[in-house]
């Protein structure tokens, strides 16, 4: 921690106010970002997606549970992995308690992984989670929505990752995907982010950012090399799982 100028009660409030401006500024970008999201033309999903859910098959449409909105929360989770991946299973704390939240809104919020579905309600009940998750291993829904990629696309070296962006540095990598279905039943792809763009979705960086040493990753192996799995912060808990496996 460097150095820090300490002053009186008055000229920290004026400093407080100078900032505060700037945080103003910062959400009015922000919801004029929102905006623009909301703008963003819509793409019609033809694929009839069907995934392993722990009572059985089901298609994209199901996820929707009867709502208009879907939120699609791709989970590192190969299917040869034992866990899903740590830093994958730091947002999913985060917004596991938000799915009622959601709903209320109209909005459905599911997870979705390569690993069969009796893996992944393992984990799920490890951690104590309750949203639905379910198995694309049988279907292209990660590929064809840009978290999952070949051996034969990561050794072409080319940023493949966030749009065409970013350079692939596994075969299994994050994102969110959002979808719309209307009153006739049709699926619409209407927005994804990736890489730092699932940042705002994180609570607990955002508490975090708040604080004077932030999230103090400078010096790590990676950014969130410090992240373990919920149950296993405990100096005798095993190793925690790799998110690049």
């Amino acid at each position: 921690m460097p150095q820090h100028q300490i002053v009186s009660r008055e000229q920290w409030i004026a400093a407080r106010k100078a900032l505060l401006a700037h945080e103003k500024e910062l959400t009015q970008v922000r919801e004029r970002l929102a905006d623009e999201r909301r703008a963003l033309p819509w793409v019609k999903v033809d694929k009839n997606y069907v995934f392993d859910g722990p009572d059985g098959k089901v298609t994209l449409g199901d996820l929707f549970r009867g709502r208009p909105q879907l939120v699609v929360q791709h989970v590192m989770f190969a299917p040869d992995w034992d866990a899903a991946c740590k830093s994958c299973s730091f947002w999913a704390d985060g917004y596991e308690r938000m799915v009622p939240h959601l709903a209320a809104r109209d909005t459905s919020m599911a997870a979705v992984s390569l690993a069969p579905s009796a893996k992944l309600e393992a984990f799920k009940t490890r951690m104590g989670w309750t949203f639905d998750w379910v198995s694309s291993g049988g279907n292209d829904f990660n590929r064809d929505y840009g978290v999952t990629f070949s051996s034969d696309e990561i050794a072409t070296g080319q940023p493949m990752y966030n749009f065409g962006t970013t350079p692939i540095y596994g075969p299994e990598l994050p994102g969110i995907s959002v979808f719309y279905r209307n009153e006739a039943g049709e699926i619409f792809h209407t927005y994804s982010c990736f890489a730092r763009g699932l940042d705002m979705m994180n609570a607990a960086y955002q508490y975090l950012d708040l604080t004077p040493l932030g999230r103090h990753e400078e010096g790590l192996p990676y950014p969130m090399d410090w992240v373990r799995l919920r149950d296993q912060y405990e100096p005798q808990a095993t190793k925690a799982a790799c998110c690049h496996g």
